[in-house]
């Protein structure tokens, strides 16, 4: 390897020049205290090779094409003189957009906008912000209250107490809680029939199961209805229906409330009235089953709504009924709930023929036995907590002596039974009386009354 050593001051021209094959030569200079000075009117040192150095000291701002093996340390080099790709360390400060993907650590202050491509992400400490979600990590109410230099609308998430909470002017607050619901373990909600509410509906035995309460519930619940009455060959009441409850804002606290459905009152086959059994949601409310149908001298037995009389001398009243009276459409019950007395039997003489009174029904009272005929049962209500509007509790019609009178009666609308010379059972889960019968060649046919129902809507968070 050939060398050319300058000494020495010279402030004119000098040229070095090697031949073709001068790849490996060099120009050395002295350790210290020496530089190059360029004497062309540019300032441009001119080569065909490469200038290597540990380092490189000033302003760069004609650099280009800076090898992958120099580290810059000090000086400035223009945004424009960068290369496509840096694989190298950056110490400094970078003024202007970085538009590219970043692999490593950014240590330092960033001052701007921050963009990433989908399944990118910017982590600050144990919070992550993504394309699609927000990690904002979680401390507990020590950590929180620790906390410094906090202004409004700063969020955590604060583990003692799992509450997503926000500063404001009046300090921690709730964001978000987990989420009011309501659930059972025997029947599945129904969310589509009533938009934006979960519905449950309970034709038998079960439960609710509350948590992240309190909250607000909307409830229809009715006892079983009574059975229809039978005098043996006379006229006789028909059953009452059950007791009405409703209410569309109740507010319920965390636990487990077994729910009670009422079963209908059996046809009475010339005996003492059935009554219907009561629905109950455990602690809550309870609704009275209908009371059973009179026969003969018997009067109608008393429940929600009360049965129709028997017609024995003249006669037998009606039974009364515990509710508070007939109610109207969709409206929020009483604490009693809604329900009538039963109508009246009749007999005006030995020369009339007998007939009973129509049981009660949540919306009208039983209708006292006309002449001629049994009374008819009393009007149930119509209640759209499942997002149709159902109508329920209507009271069973009379019984009428038969042959001679012809009977039927009708039963109060929501699924009463009809009455005359044979009745008909109660619809079932309307909470309905059952029908009367009279006099019937060979039997004592009778109705019973409808099984009750027990229905829950709430409206769970979006």
């Amino acid at each position: 390897m050939s060398k050319i050593k300058l000494t020495g001051e010279s402030s004119g021209y000098v040229e070095i020049s090697a031949g073709e094959n001068a790849a490996n030569n060099t120009l050395e200079l002295p350790t210290s205290g020496t530089k190059i000075v360029a004497s062309d009117s540019s300032n441009n040192v001119n080569g065909l090779g490469i200038v290597t150095a540990t380092s490189f000291s000033g302003t760069a701002t004609t650099a280009t094409n800076l090898a992958d093996g120099a580290n810059i340390t000090t000086g400035t080099i223009s945004n424009d003189r960068l290369p496509a790709t840096i694989t190298k360390n950056l110490t400094g400060n970078v003024t202007g957009d970085v538009t590219g993907n970043v692999t490593g650590n950014v240590t330092g202050n960033l001052t701007g906008d921050v963009t990433t491509g989908v399944g990118g992400s910017v982590t600050v400490g144990n919070s992550v912000i993504r394309s699609n979600s927000i990690s904002i990590g979680t401390t507990d109410t020590t950590g929180r209250d620790a906390l410094t230099g906090v202004v409004d609308g700063t969020l955590i998430f604060n583990t003692t107490v799992n509450q997503l909470q926000v500063y404001s002017p009046q300090g921690w607050i709730v964001a978000a809680e987990e989420s009011f619901q309501v659930a059972s373990p025997t029947v599945t909600a129904d969310t589509s029939s009533r938009p934006g509410y979960s519905v449950l509906t309970f034709t038998g035995p079960g439960s609710i199961v509350v948590t992240n309460g309190p909250g607000v519930i909307e409830y229809f619940v009715i006892g079983g209805g009574g059975g229809g009455g039978s005098s043996g060959g006379n006229g006789s009441g028909g059953g009452g229906a059950g007791a009405l409850h409703y209410n569309n804002s109740y507010t319920i606290a965390n636990g487990t409330y077994p729910i009670t459905v009422g079963s209908g009152g059996p046809a009475n086959g010339y005996g003492s009235p059935n009554t219907g059994s009561d629905s109950i949601i455990n602690t809550i409310i309870t609704a009275a089953g209908g009371g059973g149908g009179g026969t003969g001298s018997v009067a109608g037995a008393p429940g929600g709504c009360g049965g129709g009389g028997g017609w024995y001398q003249g006669g037998i009243n009606g039974g009364p009924g515990s509710g508070a009276g007939a109610g109207t459409n969709d409206s929020n019950s009483p604490p009693s709930g809604w329900g009538t007395n039963g109508g009246n039997g009749s007999w005006p003489g030995a020369s009339f023929h007998t007939q009973g009174g129509g049981g009660g029904g949540v919306g009208e009272a039983g209708v006292p036995a006309p002449s001629g005929n049994g009374g008819r049962g009393g009007n149930g209500l119509s209640y759209s907590i499942t997002g149709t509007s159902v109508a329920r509790g209507g009271g069973g019609g009379a019984g009428s002596e038969a042959p001679w009178i012809p009977g039927p009666a009708a039963g109060g609308t929501g699924g009463g039974g009809s009455g005359g010379h044979a009745g008909t059972a109660g619809t079932v889960n309307t909470g309905s009386g059952g029908g009367g019968s009279g006099r019937t060649p060979g039997a004592n046919a009778v109705g019973s009354g409808g099984s009750g129902i027990v229905v829950i809507a709430y409206q769970p968070l979006a």
